[in-house]
């Protein structure tokens, strides 16, 4: 599973997998225990995790998502040193230990919090999604 088969619906907590599209929106699966299933149709708002970006102050004004949670996962392999009830300044030095340009005027805690709070669901449900893609293949194949 990657970051394309992944979604968040607002107002609703936690994330969901893709299962599959409608006639009027798509089936979800929540990705917790539970693994319950949900029809969300055009009157909800569904993001996919690929297409979401963190705001940034470099030239590309943007960083994806699933980017910033690989060097996550490649800096702290899981232990984020964050409390549960972490303050706002706690969540900002760690998104700038890990993405030294966001920007801190339209990054809020609360968005750092839901950061948080998907990688965890993320590592605990598809860590595979974290990986790094393994492109030597690719280079020896153009190579020839």
């Amino acid at each position: 599973m990657n970051f394309n088969e992944i979604a968040t619906v607002s107002g609703k907590p936690g994330l969901y997998k893709i299962l599959k599209p409608t006639k009027g929106g798509v089936i979800l699966e929540s990705m917790d225990e539970k693994k319950s299933k949900l029809v969300v149709g055009a009157s909800h708002r569904v993001s996919i995790l690929a297409e979401i970006s963190i705001y940034t102050m470099n030239e590309e004004g943007a960083t994806p998502l699933q980017d910033v949670m690989k060097n996550i996962e490649k800096e702290f392999e899981g232990d984020l040193g964050l409390e549960n009830g972490a303050d706002a300044d706690e969540l900002r030095a760690f998104l700038k230990h890990v993405l030294p340009d966001y920007d801190e005027s339209k990054v809020y805690p609360s968005d750092i919090k839901k950061l948080v709070a998907w990688y965890k669901i993320i590592r605990n449900n598809v860590p595979e999604a974290l990986k790094e893609e393994d492109t030597s293949e690719e280079g020896e194949n153009t190579a020839e």
